[in-house]
Parts: C-alpha cells; sequence; structure tokens
C-alpha cells in the first residue's frame, strides 16, 4: 500500500473511473444482448458504428485508435467480417498496406436493423436524465479522454496516422 493520499478531485476521478468500467461491462453484456438476434455482439456492433459515422473511409488503425483500442483486435474482427460480406477494404492513396473499410450493403443494414432496435432500448434507459447532467457528463467525460490522449503521446506512444 502506498503512502499517498488522493487530492479530493483526484479521489472522486477514481470512483469514477470504478464506475465507468462497470458501466462499460454493463453496456457490453446489454449491447450482446440487444443485437444478439441479428448475429452481432457488442464488439462488432461498435465497430460498424465507428465505420458507419466517419465522414470518409478510413483504416482499421485509425478506427482502434478512434475507438481508443488495440488495432490487432479491431483488424480481427474487421476481417472476419470482411468474409461475411459485412465489411470491404478499399484501397488506400495515402498508404499501400493500410487499406480503408467500409461498410457493404448487407454491413449498412445490418447497422441499421441495431440502430432500430437501439433507439426504443436507449430510449428507455435515458428515462428521467435531464440533457444538462448528460450533457455536463460528456464534458467530464471529454476532459478526461484527452487529457490520457494527451499523456500517452507525451510518453512515447506512437500516434497513427494513416
Amino acid at each position: 500500500m502506498t503512502n499517498k493520499q488522493w487530492t479530493e478531485a483526484g479521489e472522486a476521478v477514481t470512483a469514477l473511473i470504478l464506475d465507468v468500467f462497470r458501466l462499460n461491462g454493463r453496456l457490453q453484456l446489454a449491447g450482446d444482448r440487444l443485437v444478439a438476434e441479428l448475429g452481432l455482439t457488442s464488439a462488432r456492433w461498435q465497430i460498424l458504428g465507428a465505420i458507419a459515422y466517419v465522414d470518409r473511409p478510413e483504416s482499421v488503425a485509425w478506427h482502434a485508435r478512434a475507438m481508443g483500442v488495440h488495432r490487432q483486435g479491431v483488424q480481427r474482427i474487421v476481417n472476419e467480417m470482411e468474409k461475411e460480406d459485412i465489411l470491404e477494404f478499399r484501397p488506400n492513396p495515402h498508404h499501400k498496406r493500410a487499406q480503408l473499410v467500409v461498410l457493404t450493403t448487407k454491413g449498412q443494414n445490418l447497422f441499421d436493423a441495431a440502430l432500430a432496435l437501439q433507439v426504443p432500448w436507449v430510449n428507455d434507459l435515458s428515462e428521467g436524465l435531464s440533457s444538462n447532467d448528460i450533457a455536463t457528463t460528456q464534458e467530464v467525460i471529454g476532459l478526461l479522454k484527452k487529457r490520457l490522449e494527451a499523456s500517452s503521446t507525451s510518453q512515447g506512444e506512437r500516434s497513427i496516422q494513416y
């Protein structure tokens, strides 16, 4: 055990981090249940969403970085979905080996079906929450995320730019 004492804010952020870990686990389980009938998992659904919501096609490395996860895990799932005609690879004019990933028609239909299930679920989940409280929560999470990204870059983690 360490002798260091948290500041009041440090203790609060530690409690928040633990709650976010628990929330993430519950969201993954709920997501798995929600989209199981579509043959999806939360991980696949998350990747479909990452691809569906970008303005232009991006590489697997770019998506992994944006999602805050390891490229290898995303690559494995993307490769599986490519074999199932959910995603396809396209040439990347900026990098020979880092192909761009896009939804196929099947993939877009699958994502749309997942959203049709998610909308009533999230509307029920958000019942009674105020828009201001949600916005404040997003601000705090966004600030912590930016600080983590800045500290990881300053500690020598490679920044992926394809």
